[in-house]
C-alpha cells in the first residue's frame, strides 16, 4: 500500500519546505523505494505561467508542457525523474473542476461548498499521481505557511485523509524556525511551539517537527521541543544551515530522519541506502581544481529564484568539470555599446538569459556584440538566442533594422517572429509552445559535439520563433543553424563556426540538468570558459 507523508511549514515562508521534500525523497529512493514528490499552491492561479518572475520565481516547465512552481525543479533534480502536471496543484485548479462540475449538473440540488465538495477534490488530488504508476511513497508539500487563510481547505483536507488512511500510512512533517537571539545567546522554541498549536487547532497532530536554525539544537532544546509539542525525541530533526542545497540529504540522514519514517510507517527498507552517486557529485563539487567567471546577463537579476534552473545547471557542470563555477548576475538594462567592454571584461564566459517583453533587450543586444567580436564562450537561452540572431542579422548580414516582432510589431525585417500556431491565440496561460519537443542535429557541428547524438529532445516555453523567411539570408552570411525541429521546420539551435564557443538555443536546457545528469551545453561552456581563461 501507498505511503503518504504531508509536509507543511510554519511560522514564517522559505523555510525550504521543498529542498526537504526533495531530501527526503533521496533518502527513501536510496532505500530502494519508488517514490514522488507533489506540490499543492494555496494561490488562485491556476498555474505560474502568468506569474511575474520577480514574484514567484521561475516558472518550471515539464516534460508534457505543465507551467509549474520552481520546486519540482528540485524535485527532478534530486530524484533523476521527470514530473508532469500532476505533480503540481493549485487553488486556482481546485475550484475550476468543482466549478465546472457544478455547471454540468454533477452536484444538482445541492449546495456546492469548501467542505464537503473543495476538500473531496483536494483529497482526490493527493492520490492522482498514482494512478498511472504505482508508487511506495508519495510526498505532498503543502505551499503556504499553517495560519494562512488560503491554507484552510488544505490543511483540513489532509486532516480527512489521514483519519481515511489512517496514522501508519500517512504521515506529517512540520517545519518551524527555531531563531538565535544573539543578543540573548539562545535558541528560543516558542515560534515552534505556537506553529504546531496553530496546526493542532486545525485537528493536525504533527509526527514529525523539522527544526530550521542556524546553529545546532542542544538536546536539552531537542527535549523541550519534543515535549511542548507532543512528538517523540527522534522525531525532532535538526535542519541546520548547509554550504549547498546537496548537502541536506546527507545531513538528513544523519539526523535518521528516513528510519524515523520508515518506523512510523512501518516500513522495511528494501536495501542499505545507496547515495554512492550522490557523494561522488559533492565530492567533486567541493574539490575544484579549476574556477571560471561567468557572467549572467538578464533582465531579472534582482531574484535569484528567477534563473533558478540556471544557476543550479552552472553548479552540476562545475562538478563535473572539477571547476568552481563563479557567476554575477548583471542586469541587461545597464549593459550600453559604450560600457560593454567595461562590464564584461575579466568574464571567462557570458550566459545571456530568457525572458519576455521589450524591457532592457538593447543591453542584451549589446553585450552579445561584444561576445561574438572578441571571442568570448557564448550561450543563448530562447530570448537569449533570439537576441543572438537579431544581433548577428544587424551588424554581419546588413539588416541594420532587424528585430523581434514581440518588441516592434512593424519591423521591417523580423527576422524573430511570433509562431503561425499561436498568431490567434488570444488567452495568455497556457497557450505557449510547451514542453518537450524533439530536435534533429547536423553532423560536424558544436552542436553534435556536444551532444553526441544526432537527435534529441528538450523543453520550451516562448511564442516567438526564428523566421525562416531569413534562414538563407542569414546562413549565407555564416550563421550556422545546426539543430532543427523537422515536424514544424523550426530553427532549435545556431552557433558560429569560427569563434571558440557561440551557440543559442531556443529551448530551455536548463530544466533538464541534475547533478547525475548534468546538461551537455552547460558542461560545454565551462569547459570553453576554461580554455578561454588559459
Amino acid at each position: 500500500m501507498t505511503k503518504y507523508i504531508f509536509v507543511t511549514g510554519g511560522v514564517t515562508s522559505s523555510l525550504g519546505k521543498g529542498i526537504f521534500a526533495a531530501s527526503l525523497a533521496k533518502l527513501l529512493q536510496g532505500h530502494g523505494f519508488t517514490v514522488t514528490i507533489q506540490k499543492f499552491d494555496p494561490y488562485l492561479n491556476i498555474d505560474p505561467g502568468t506569474l511575474n518572475p520577480y514574484e514567484h520565481g521561475e516558472c518550471y516547465v515539464t516534460e508534457d508542457g505543465a507551467e509549474t512552481d520552481l520546486d519540482l525543479g528540485h524535485y527532478e533534480r534530486f530524484l533523476n525523474i521527470h514530473t508532469s502536471q500532476a505533480n503540481n496543484v493549485t487553488t486556482g485548479r481546485v475550484y475550476q473542476t468543482v466549478l465546472d462540475r457544478e455547471r454540468k449538473g454533477d452536484f444538482l440540488g445541492k449546495t456546492v461548498q469548501v467542505i464537503p465538495h473543495i476538500t473531496d477534490e483536494i483529497k482526490s488530488r493527493f492520490e492522482a499521481i498514482n494512478q498511472l504508476t504505482k508508487y511506495d511513497f508519495i510526498i505532498t508539500e503543502l505551499g503556504g505557511t499553517v495560519g494562512d487563510i488560503e491554507s484552510l481547505p488544505f490543511i483540513e483536507a489532509v486532516r480527512q485523509f489521514i483519519w481515511d488512511k489512517g496514522k501508519e500510512n500517512a504521515i506529517v512533517c512540520h517545519l518551524t524556525l527555531v531563531p538565535y537571539l544573539a543578543a540573548a545567546k539562545e535558541l528560543k522554541t516558542k515560534p515552534t511551539q505556537h506553529s504546531v498549536k496553530m496546526l493542532s487547532e486545525s485537528g493536525i497532530q504533527p509526527d514529525i517537527i523539522i527544526c530550521r536554525t542556524e546553529k545546532p539544537i542542544p538536546s536539552e532544546v531537542r527535549k523541550k521541543i519534543a515535549l511542548f509539542c507532543n512528538v517523540s525525541l527522534d522525531a525532532v530533526i535538526q535542519g541546520i544551515d548547509k554550504d549547498t542545497i546537496y548537502d541536506v540529504p546527507l545531513e538528513m540522514q544523519k539526523e535518521g530522519i528516513d528510519k524515523v519514517v520508515l518506523k512510523k510507517l512501518k516500513m522495511k527498507s528494501k536495501q542499505e541506502p545507496n547515495l554512492q552517486k550522490w557523494k561522488k557529485f559533492l565530492t567533486k563539487l567541493k574539490n575544484p581544481n579549476k574556477e571560471v567567471h561567468i557572467a549572467l546577463v538578464g533582465k531579472y537579476i534582482e531574484l535569484q529564484d528567477a534563473y533558478k534552473s540556471i544557476y543550479e545547471s552552472f553548479i552540476h557542470a562545475g562538478a563535473a568539470c572539477s571547476t568552481k563555477v563563479v557567476v554575477k548576475a548583471i542586469h541587461s538594462n545597464n549593459l550600453t555599446k559604450a560600457n560593454a567592454a567595461e562590464i564584461l571584461k575579466g568574464f571567462d564566459g557570458v550566459l545571456v538569459a530568457p525572458g519576455f517583453g521589450d524591457r532592457a533587450i538593447d543591453g542584451k543586444i549589446e553585450a552579445i556584440r561584444f561576445i561574438r567580436e572578441n571571442n568570448i564562450p557564448f550561450l543563448g537561452i530562447c530570448l537569449g538566442m533570439q537576441m543572438a540572431v537579431i544581433e548577428y542579422a544587424r551588424n554581419v548580414a546588413g539588416l541594420a533594422d532587424a528585430h523581434s516582432t514581440e518588441m516592434n510589431k512593424k519591423v521591417k525585417h523580423a527576422v524573430i517572429d511570433i509562431m503561425h500556431s499561436q498568431k490567434s491565440v488570444k488567452a495568455m496561460g497556457g497557450t505557449m509552445r510547451l514542453g518537450a519537443y524533439e530536435c534533429a542535429i547536423e553532423e560536424k557541428t558544436l552542436a553534435h559535439k556536444l551532444y553526441k547524438s544526432k537527435k534529441i529532445s528538450e523543453r520550451h516555453r516562448h511564442r516567438y520563433e526564428f523566421n525562416n523567411d531569413y534562414l538563407d539570408i542569414l546562413r549565407s552570411h555564416g550563421l550556422i543553424t545546426s539543430g532543427i525541429n523537422t515536424e514544424n521546420n523550426l530553427v532549435e539551435i545556431i552557433e558560429l563556426k569560427d569563434h571558440p564557443f557561440f551557440i543559442g538555443a531556443q529551448y530551455h536546457p536548463e530544466l533538464k540538468s541534475t547533478p547525475e545528469n548534468p546538461h551537455p551545453l552547460f558542461v560545454g561552456l565551462i569547459e570553453a570558459a576554461v580554455k578561454y581563461k588559459k
